[in-house]
């Protein structure tokens, strides 16, 4: 099998936004595993640009959970994470793609976890038409993304390590 996975960010029903590639590291059930390279291309159809990204990160992608987590990793520590509260990932063979609901919870390095682009959120949410359902699922997500951070769970641990050893 094939482990470089593309991964595409889609506005919601269907549209897309932006993409890029990684190397598989775990599958399971309930998510893929992604370490995405320094030095990889980001495809952004939004902006009509493509962009380097100078970072290593590992990518959570759940299948049953409303988020994803890239998490910045330098000298097999978690340095800072963005996490984009999204719709429920899919994997079609080495494809995977969730639809970005705009809500994010970042860390930057050395800053505390906050919230960013709710205004995003509210002007997508009447340019592509988002059902009242799908705003307020949106919302609720954004608070159990929350809550997963604070307990700890996994992907939001202190140290990747054993991930990254060869």
């Amino acid at each position: 099998m094939n482990n470089i996975l593309k991964i595409k960010a889609l506005k919601f029903p269907d549209i897309p936004h932006y993409e890029w590639e990684g190397e598989i590291l775990e599958t399971t059930p309930e998510y893929i595993l992604v370490l995405c390279k320094s030095g990889r291309k980001l495809v952004h159809h939004s902006k009509n640009e493509v962009y380097t990204i100078n970072n290593t990160s590992i990518e959570y992608f759940p299948f049953n959970k409303w988020f994803t987590a890239a998490l910045e990793v330098q000298e097999g520590a978690v340095v800072s994470a963005y996490c984009n509260v999204a719709m429920p990932s899919n994997l079609n063979q080495n494809e995977l793609s969730f639809v970005d609901l705009d809500l994010d919870f970042i860390k930057r390095e050395n800053h505390d976890w906050e919230v960013v682009d709710e205004d995003e959120f509210e002007e997508n949410s009447i340019k592509y038409l988002y059902p009242e359902e799908l705003k307020q699922e949106a919302i609720m997500a954004l608070e159990r993304l929350k809550v997963e951070v604070d307990e700890g769970n996994f992907p939001f641990i202190k140290e990747f390590t054993s991930i990254l050893k060869p």
